[in-house]
This record gives structure tokens, C-alpha cells and sequence, in this order.
């Protein structure tokens, strides 16, 4: 049998004002309905990739823009490369450098590699760019990457990256634990 019911008393009546606080009635139970926004358009990337398309057909690399870039910690497996090459690691963070002067990128590369090993990010990619509009002196942030990266005792590897990921204008690092 359901047990019967009761009014509750005055104390607890009190009670559960008390615990509840102030409280406002609700006049109308409709839900403002508003249209959804309109899907983005990627516009910044279609205009890189229209002036990528442009560039290549318009002027040759600098010099070292083509070249790959390529090293093995001495003591490591050279198959890390190959691994490295054909994508079995998976890049957990990325870094681009991009439109970065050589001092503020050198800075950003150091704070990105020490942030990424911090976060346990071993496996990570910099877009150095092929250095397209550095002119004579060639691409400046790959030959800054490629320096920084030898330079560190905890870089184990690193690549040019597959021409899905940015190719000669991209390296993926893999980084030592901790």
C-alpha cells in the first residue's frame, strides 16, 4: 500500500524556503528559438592556397626550399626516420612559422618544443614554410628549424614531412620523454 499523504508543517515549510533561497516565478515556458549560423567559410585558406598555386607557377624555389630535411640523434635507430616518413607516428601539436621573423621564431620554436615535452606531445610538426618569399637568401625559418633542431639534446629525430603535411616546408620531430 502507498503510503498516505501528508501536509508538510510550518517548520518545514520554513525549512525548505530557507534551502531553496529566492525563487521567481516563470511566466512563460517557451524557449527562444533563434537560426543556426550560417556554415564558416574558409576564406584564409582558400587565399593561401590560390597564391600557393600562383607562386608555383610563376617562379622557381630558392635555393634549399626543395631540399629535405633529415636527422637521427646519434645512438637512435635510423628506422625512427623512415617511421617518421610514412606517417606511424601520431603529431600531436603543431607549430607554424610563418609570416615569424628569425628572433621571434627562434623564440616560438623553443617555447613550442619545451611546451610540447612538458604536455607529453612527443611527436609534433613545424611549418617552417619552402622559404618562397625569403628571395636570394633562401628560406631563412627551415635553415633556423633545421639548426635549432640538431642543436637540442631532446630532439631524437626529425623529417621532412609527407607532402599531405607540408612537405619540404614542414618537419615532423619526435622528442625524447621524459
Amino acid at each position: 500500500m502507498p503510503p498516505k499523504h501528508r501536509e508538510p508543517t510550518r517548520e518545514e515549510i520554513a525549512e525548505f524556503r530557507e534551502a531553496i533561497g529566492e525563487v521567481e516565478r516563470i511566466v512563460d515556458d517557451h524557449a527562444e528559438l533563434r537560426r543556426a549560423p550560417p556554415p564558416p567559410i574558409p576564406a584564409q585558406s582558400r587565399a593561401d592556397d590560390a597564391r600557393v598555386m600562383r607562386e608555383a607557377m610563376t617562379s622557381a624555389p630558392p635555393p634549399g626550399a626543395a631540399d629535405e630535411l633529415a636527422y637521427v640523434r646519434e645512438g637512435a635507430s635510423r628506422k625512427i626516420l623512415r617511421k617518421l616518413g610514412g606517417g606511424e607516428y601520431s603529431v600531436r601539436d603543431t607549430l607554424d612559422l610563418h609570416d615569424m621573423t628569425v628572433p621571434v621564431a627562434t623564440a616560438a620554436l623553443a617555447q613550442f618544443l619545451d611546451d610540447a615535452r612538458r604536455g607529453d606531445r612527443l611527436c609534433v610538426r613545424i611549418v617552417h614554410g619552402k622559404g618562397l618569399r625569403s628571395g636570394e637568401d633562401g628560406p631563412q625559418l627551415k635553415r633556423l628549424a633545421d639548426r635549432m633542431l640538431r642543436q637540442r639534446g631532446d630532439v631524437l629525430a626529425f623529417r621532412s614531412a609527407r607532402p599531405a603535411d607540408g612537405g619540404v616546408g614542414a618537419v615532423i620531430v619526435l622528442l625524447k620523454g621524459k
